[in-house]
Formats: C-alpha cells, structure tokens, sequence
C-alpha cells in the first residue's frame, strides 16, 4: 500500500478548474469542453452524467493524460492533483502519476485487454515495470487482486486469456489492473457498457464496496441515471462540454433544476408505465463546430424563452448547499414556478 500524502484542510483530492479542450478538424475547431468545473474527495463517488459527445469521457482523458495533441489542444484551465497542476508536470513526473495515483477503467474491457497476452501477465506487468517487483511475486499479486474484485478461482484463472471470460469478469479484470498500484483515484468510464443488467448491478455494487474499502475517490462516467442512484454522492450533468447541474444525488432525483436533468430523469422507464410510452429529450445534441448562441440547450428545451434563452448565456448559478445549475430559471424550477 501507498503512504497517502497529507493533504491540507480545505484542498480536494483532484479538482478541475475551468478546462477547456479544443479538437483541431479539417472543417474547423470542434470545441469539445467549454468550462469544465468539478471536485473529488477521498471516499467519494462523483457521477458525470451526459449524452454521448457531451465531454464526459475527453474530461477523463485530460485528467489522465492520454489525450492525443494534436488533434486535441487544452487552451486554458487547471487540473489540481493534491493541489498541484497535473497540467503544468513534466510529463516524466506526470506518468509516474498516471496509473499509480489516478487509474482509470476503460468501457470496452475486450477492447482494452490484449488478447494474445494471459490477465495474469497483463495484471503483473503494471507492478513488474512500476516497482520492480519479480515475475513470481507480481504473478501472486495479479491473482490476489483479481481474488479482491470477486473472480472465482482467481489463482487458477492467472494464466487465462480474455477471450476465455465472460464479458462482466473481463470487466472485473480491468478493474484489478486498475487497483494494482493502489490509486487514490479511480475513473470508471461507462464500466457496465455491454452488460446485462443482473451484471451491471453486480459491478456497480463491487465498485461502490471498492471505494468504500481502499477508501479512493471515484469518478463515475455513464449516460445512464438509473445505474448511480445508489452508489454516486455527488452528480455533475454535462451538456456540450459543460456542467450545466451539479447536486447531491438525492436532491436531483428529488428536484431537478435544469431542464436537461429534467428529461433525463423523465426519460429513465419506471415499473408503472408498463404500456406507455417511454419519454424522450427532442431533437438531438449540438454539432461542437457550430454551437448554439445563448444557452447550447435551448434548441431542445421545453421551457425556452426569448430573447434570454437564445442570446445569454445563463452562467451557473449558485442553488446553495454546494448545487449549481447553468439555466436562467433554475430557481423558477425549484419552486415549481417553471411551466411548458
């Protein structure tokens, strides 16, 4: 185990602070983070909620370090690890970082495994390269951890090859490799991508034991509210490369203040509307390129008004009790003051 570093009173664990990521594309400048905000404390889940092209996963990767630049370009903004600019490292001390402190778990775990490589060797090579450990005693430690996310006969299994595991252990795999250097971080993009349900509730709830054991900081990325309601703290809901809600996971269940959340939440099915149909959000997320003026959501929201919604920008206004929502009449919603 890691000796955890002190961390002085009032700093979070990883903090971002109006980021910005551009993608350089042959038709032009695709402006893919526009202001990116959160935090993350130890112990802690955070859930980052969007569509699909909504930033959540190019967040991650600035985080880590993996964007690829070019085409990816970060024009402004911080990313505080123990309060220091993993933006501003040099990249030796970045990738010492990388992996051992912040770990992240991919989506498509067959993707992300090689397939010519046994998970035992895959899961050793981190501490074999990392901390010089030897062959033996990173083999042993591969089948130990893959015992800690729940792999039955793990010690058997170290010689075995992806394609000899179901979908959801290859998933538990990549979360060992995740957990092999003890990270105060970890950032799960989409871990139940591909899983039947009975699976996915299996993985989340050994992702919430998981945090709650090694005592890290979690980042849980996923378009779908209804796999956080039970393990997330916190929820940042992003929409064209910003937060436009930020709550306590129960206070935005409860009551929405953002119309975006709004149709989220709306559009999750229930067990009473067997026979209805199921809601949706209309039209379809904003080309990066060529983004709405005002509010980037106004186009597809129910409460739109002019000339506010289509010329201002609503700035994230502050709820109170930690909650911010970037809608000029996130008050209005609150109160049930906001009509169609």
């Amino acid at each position: 185990m890691q000796v955890e570093t002190a961390r002085p009173v009032g700093r979070h664990l990883l903090e971002v602070r109006d980021l910005f990521v551009e993608f350089h594309t042959r038709d032009g400048e695709a402006k893919v983070i526009n202001g990116v905000s959160y935090h993350l404390d130890p112990g802690e889940t955070l859930a980052v909620l969007g569509e699909s092209g909504s930033g959540k996963s190019v967040t991650a990767q600035a985080i880590m370090g993996i964007l690829d630049m070019p085409p990816a370009r970060i024009p402004s903004g911080q990313i505080l690890y123990n309060g220091e600019d993993l933006l501003a490292m040099p990249e030796e001390k970045r990738r010492a970082i990388r992996g051992s402190e912040i770990s992240m778990i991919f989506q498509d775990a067959l993707s992300a495994l090689n397939p010519v490589f046994s998970v035992g060797w895959q899961i050793s090579e981190t501490l074999r390269v990392r901390t010089g450990m030897s062959k033996a005693d990173a083999l042993k430690r591969a089948a130990e951890l893959m015992d800690l996310v729940k792999i039955p006969a793990a010690k058997a299994r170290i010689k075995d090859y992806p394609h000899q595991f179901s979908g959801g252990m290859r998933q538990r795999v990549m979360i060992a490799m995740a957990l092999a250097m003890d990270p105060k971080v970890l950032i799960a993009d989409e871990p139940t991508t591909a899983l039947d349900v009975t699976v996915q509730a299996q993985i989340m709830d050994l992702l919430a034991d998981l945090r709650r054991d090694l005592n890290m900081g979690m980042i849980l990325i996923t378009h779908d509210l209804g796999v956080v309601a039970d393990v997330a703290d916190r929820i940042a809901v992003m929409y064209a490369g910003r937060i436009i809600e930020h709550a306590d996971v129960h206070a935005i269940y409860k009551q929405p203040a953002h119309p975006y959340t709004e149709g989220l939440i709306s559009s999750i099915p229930r067990l009473n509307s067997k026979g209805q149909e199921l809601a949706t959000i209309k039209g379809l997320p904003p080309n990066l390129m060529r983004l709405p003026s005002g509010c980037k959501y106004h186009p597809r929201c129910p409460y739109m008004q002019q000339p506010i919604c289509t010329d201002v920008v609503p700035p994230a206004l502050d709820l109170g009790g930690g909650r911010t929502s970037a809608c000029h009449f996130a008050k209005e919603m609150l109160d049930g003051q906001l009509h169609r």
